[in-house]
């Protein structure tokens, strides 16, 4: 479970800089839709089948990560 926790944190943590970077510049221009849009489904679909299988870690890194796609797709939105 540890391990699980510690993947999940990096992998989530690692949409900070780009949240970050794209609430700062109001620019997303660098971002495509089409990896927008696939890899949120994906965090989706990995949410649903942590769900599926009552996995801790990954209900929990997929919903955040989800949290900030859904961020990334508002300022897309707004900014692009």
């Amino acid at each position: 479970m540890i391990l699980g926790l510690t993947a999940g944190t990096l992998t989530t943590v690692a949409f900070i800089p780009q949240l970050a970077q794209a609430w700062t510049s109001k620019s997303t221009g660098d971002l495509s839709w089409g990896m927008v849009i696939t890899f949120s489904t994906g965090v989706l679909l990995w949410l649903v089948y942590g769900i599926w299988i009552d996995s801790l870690p990954v209900i929990l890194a997929n919903t955040v990560t989800l949290l900030f796609q859904i961020g990334i797709i508002l300022l897309k939105i707004r900014y692009g």
